[in-house]
């Protein structure tokens, strides 16, 4: 991305572009990919917390948050008409797939499908902490495709329509989560630009992700990662970003050279401190390579 370089969003810029279809394929994804639906059979949409953890980290989390900080330059109201245009289908979508879980519960076995939907979620953290790893791993699709064939019962099986009223509404919950988070960020886009490191936040994420697939094996609390995504917030949140904005002042008049010019060294260059402006992100002109999550 042009400001944050966030890895799974970068990728997902360089193939649809433009920044509407670019939110409406981070925040849409876990429906194609069958990251939700493995979360649904996994039975992570039973509690509150777990509605409001796939909401904020699955369909929301730092791709959302970084798409629209950075990429999104509308005015505000049209980027919540955006975020409406993306949430609407969201919500919909949700509430169909989980009208089907039951359906697909009959003809897999549930204990070994929550394995492979925690080893996606841990590909899913990996990607979005950096891009080099990400290089290394399977697509989400894939891997769930394999845990569908390793958990598949054909012997016996009976595919009956089922459908669970309660499950959908909790389904469109959590998408209704991940709309009022992207609105909440429009919301407060101007403010937040100045005082969140969407890279950090977005390393913090990652581990909430991995601190949400640590929840599915039942290794931590399950309401550990929307603790773990509440301490990222706090941790991207830097005020002193904020401090440093001076109020504009009129130009001075040009009284010729004087001792705001760049100092010059005896070679006739500009002193090497002031190319600290130049630094960018990878990819940008004059800039420096760095780490991809710091």
């Amino acid at each position: 991305m042009s400001s944050s370089r966030h890895p799974v969003a970068l990728r997902l810029e360089q193939r649809v572009g433009g920044d509407t279809r670019l939110l409406a394929t981070v925040m849409l994804l876990p429906l194609v990919d069958g990251i939700f639906a493995a979360l649904v059979l996994a039975g992570e949409l039973d509690t509150y917390i777990g509605i409001a953890q796939i909401g904020l980290l699955v369909f929301g989390g730092s791709a959302t948050l970084a798409v629209i900080l950075a990429e999104m330059d509308e005015d505000p109201r049209s980027q919540a008409i955006t975020v409406l245009v993306v949430g609407t289908p969201l919500i919909l979508v949700a509430a169909a797939e989980a009208a089907l879980a039951p359906t697909i519960a009959t003809i897999v076995d549930i204990p070994t499908f929550e394995r492979f939907a925690a080893i996606v979620i841990l590909a899913i953290a990996a990607k979005t902490a950096s891009s080099t790893i990400g290089d290394y791993l399977p697509s989400p699709s894939i891997i769930i495709g394999l845990g569908f064939v390793a958990s598949v019962q054909p012997a016996g099986a009976e595919l009956v329509f089922k459908s669970d009223p309660v499950l959908m509404l909790r389904a469109a919950a959590a998408g209704g989560v991940a709309v009022g988070f992207a609105l909440a960020v429009v919301a407060l886009q101007p403010y937040l630009r100045q005082v969140v490191d969407i890279d950090r936040f977005r390393f913090g994420s990652a581990v909430a992700l991995g601190t949400l697939a640590l929840s599915v094996f039942g290794l931590v609390p399950s309401q550990a990662p929307l603790v773990v995504f509440a301490v990222a917030g706090l941790l991207a949140f830097d005020p002193e970003e904020a401090d440093v904005d001076t109020p504009d002042v009129p130009p001075a008049a040009d009284d010729g050279p004087d001792s705001t010019a760049p100092a010059a060294t005896p070679d006739g260059g500009s002193d090497p401190d002031d190319d600290e402006a130049a630094y960018g992100y990878p990819g940008e002109d004059g800039a420096e390579e760095r780490a991809p999550w710091l």
